[in-house]
């Protein structure tokens, strides 16, 4: 099985709703790909347009069978904005996806792919426009690279033997 690492720079966001009624919204994004999930920093007392400039990675244990089936809506990046609250439940504030299958296609073939820095649509829970975030997506494929170098990821490490 191949193996490939799907990397998510998450760089900021504009216009983001304030849902806080006292001060600004301290905006965290949940960063989600199949069954694996990131947290960023909390953006504290930044508003509506906070910066994290944070890089995120994620396993593709498959990416053949990604690349295979690239108009597969399983290969999606799924960013949540969250609104952090110390007293209260975290607010929503919106949510943003990336289908990468195209890229995870591109980097099997290539042996790497970038989206390059776009901004994405964050939408509310009922549908409406609720700012914009942007973001970067690299696929690099590592199967061989990882044979050769035992390189680790996420405590995981994985040993060639000849």
């Amino acid at each position: 099985m191949g193996k490939g690492v799907l990397e998510l720079q998450l760089v900021d966001a504009k216009g983001l709703q304030n849902t806080d009624l006292i001060g600004k919204v301290d905006p965290y994004v949940v960063i989600q790909y199949r069954g694996q999930e990131h947290k960023s920093k909390i953006a504290r007392g930044q508003g509506s347009n906070p910066t994290w400039n944070e890089t995120f990675r994620f396993l593709v244990r498959s990416p053949a069978a990604a690349a295979a089936d690239h108009q597969n809506q399983q290969h999606k990046v799924t960013l949540r904005v969250m609104d952090h609250d110390t007293f209260t439940a975290d607010d929503f504030l919106g949510e943003a996806t990336i289908y990468v299958g195209d890229v995870i296609a591109r980097g099997v073939e290539e042996g790497a792919a970038e989206l390059q820095t776009t901004k994405y649509r964050v939408v509310l829970a009922d549908r409406r426009y609720g700012g914009e975030i942007r973001a970067s997506v690299t696929f690099t494929n590592k199967e061989t690279e990882e044979e050769e170098t035992g390189e680790e990821f996420g405590g995981w490490k994985h040993s060639f033997r000849s």
